[in-house]
């Protein structure tokens, strides 16, 4: 019950509870697909809807305002006979509390799409066995999207939820299709070395950040924007603290945490002191230098 406790405050008791933890806006487009049936395209999305806004996915129970907001666009490139074959954005969007405001939690383009689909067949899916690239898949990725929605409410709270994804990842190394092993990506992008990276306790920093970042800097920003500012400008060291040790030479983990806050950073950070300005362009030059035309931004303005 650990999520539910944590937000309590944040939403109305007298919401009915479901089972249902996702809110998930699937989208599916299929333009560069010419000449086929366009109803299978159709038939698809409402079976990945279904599986994934109708599975319960834990064993707590969430309000219907408490469903975690997120959305999966597949751009299916190629489809032949029965395969599919394109790229999967996934986003995922968490609550700021005593606000409308809704921060990104991640925001990640799986490039190794690649999955065996007959219309009107049931999606199966197995936690101790691969028995379908795309139920795999979608199963990956709805428990990296609750783990990383309770590592913000809890320091670590997403444990049982990344094992789960890690799980996925084990049972699938014997699958045709890529993205679930080690060797498939030189430079260490894709769904085995996100979940490795997760879970990698020289990675923990990271996942520190995610709930210092949210939980007692966001969160509180409401009553005490000057303290909750603060909190989030020195979670920017725990990020930085994993770029120095640089674990590995890609550093999946982070960039993939860096591309989703960048455009956050500068709205937040713009409104920050000189001093802290500084502070923090510091770091986030020193981090992320992709992003650094845009971190300009934060000096050029004025509080």
């Amino acid at each position: 019950m650990t999520r539910l406790l944590l937000i309590l405050s944040v939403f109305l008791f007298t919401i009915p509870l479901t089972a249902q933890e996702l809110r998930c806006n699937i989208q599916l487009t299929s333009q560069q697909v010419q000449g086929t049936n366009r109803q299978v395209f159709q038939t698809l999305q409402g079976a990945i809807n279904e599986f994934i806004n109708g599975k319960a996915w834990t064993n707590y129970k969430f309000t219907t305002n408490e469903r975690i907001e997120c959305s999966m666009l597949f751009n299916i490139q190629d489809y032949s006979g029965d395969q599919f074959k394109g790229t999967l954005q996934i986003q995922v969007r968490r609550p700021v509390f005593n606000s409308s405001f809704n921060t990104v939690l991640f925001n990640y383009v799986d490039n190794d799409l690649d999955f065996r689909y007959v219309e009107f067949q049931p999606l199966e899916f197995s936690e101790t066995s691969h028995i379908s690239n795309l139920t795999s898949l979608l199963a990956f990725y709805a428990n990296i999207i609750l783990g990383l929605d309770f590592d913000s409410f809890g320091l670590k709270s997403g444990n049982e939820f990344f094992q789960k994804a890690e799980r996925i990842v084990i049972n699938a190394q014997n699958a045709n299709e890529k993205g679930w092993r080690s060797g498939e990506s030189t430079s260490r992008r894709n769904r085995y070395w996100l979940i490795n990276n997760i879970l990698d306790e020289e990675y923990a920093p990271v996942r520190e950040f995610i709930y210092n970042y949210h939980r007692l800097g966001l969160d509180v920003m409401y009553d005490k924007p000057v303290d909750g500012r603060l909190v989030t400008a020195e979670s920017l060291t725990l990020l930085q603290e994993v770029y120095r040790s640089r674990p590995d030479p890609f550093m999946h983990f982070l960039q993939v945490i860096l591309d989703a806050k960048s455009d956050e950073f500068v709205s937040i950070f713009q409104g920050s002191l000189d001093d802290e300005k500084r502070r923090v362009m510091a770091v986030l030059n020193q981090i992320d230098p992709t992003h650094g035309d845009k971190y300009r931004k934060i000096l050029d303005s004025t509080p």
